[in-house]
């Protein structure tokens, strides 16, 4: 299996992540967005090869390994409606990150203002769940808390959000963070590259 992606990609990251877990193996080809813009119709990544297949979107990718392994892709519908509820904050966030960089702020553009508090609007909505509590599957954290634990993980390294308002989602992140294989995907952990 080829997974195309970047290590800081929280997309990617979360299919690096059930990989581990499921013990799949697969070389990583990082890919910026020139190559993916030529490799994927989505313009995105991650995508996956696999003999003659080809997925292009962390949620297919998902579903082919965790059905690959026998496990169950989600705990049940709300896991999974938090899994797409954070998909759209991140869709968000990705979309803020990268137009800020060319000037087009919530300040400016009334679209990216709604984007931001989409954002904002669904961060409220997490703080008030229940968070790695009640998960029983072979893994310590559902399909839709790693996804929660990557979107956050990934908005406070690119200092897109701040948890100072939300505690219970800064206990979730803190005990994310003690899961060795979560923890082994960090963006700052990236492999040294060798020649």
């Amino acid at each position: 299996m080829e997974l195309f992606g970047s290590y800081t990609s929280p997309f990617v990251r979360h299919v690096r992540i059930a990989m581990a877990e499921t013990k799949t193996e697969f070389s990583l080809t990082e890919t910026d967005h020139e190559m993916s813009a030529k490799l994927s119709p989505a313009k995105k990544v991650p995508f996956l090869h696999h003999k003659e297949l080809r997925l292009h979107d962390s949620s297919s990718i998902l579903k082919y390994v965790r059905d690959k392994a026998g496990e169950r892709y989600f705990a049940d519908t709300k896991d999974y409606d938090q899994y797409c509820l954070v998909n759209t904050a991140l869709d968000a966030s990705i979309n803020l990150f990268l137009l800020e960089q060319e000037g087009v702020t919530p300040d400016n553009n009334s679209y990216m203002k709604r984007q931001q508090q989409r954002v904002e609007q669904i961060l409220e909505l997490m703080e008030n769940k229940d968070h790695a509590v009640a998960y029983e599957g072979p893994h310590p954290f559902s399909d839709g808390e790693l996804r929660l634990g990557c979107f956050l993980s990934w908005g406070l390294f690119r200092k897109r959000i701040t948890l100072d308002k939300y505690p219970r989602l800064q206990e979730f992140v803190d005990k994310i963070n003690d899961y060795p294989i979560f923890a082994d995907t960090h963006p700052e952990n990236r492999p040294e590259v060798t020649e």
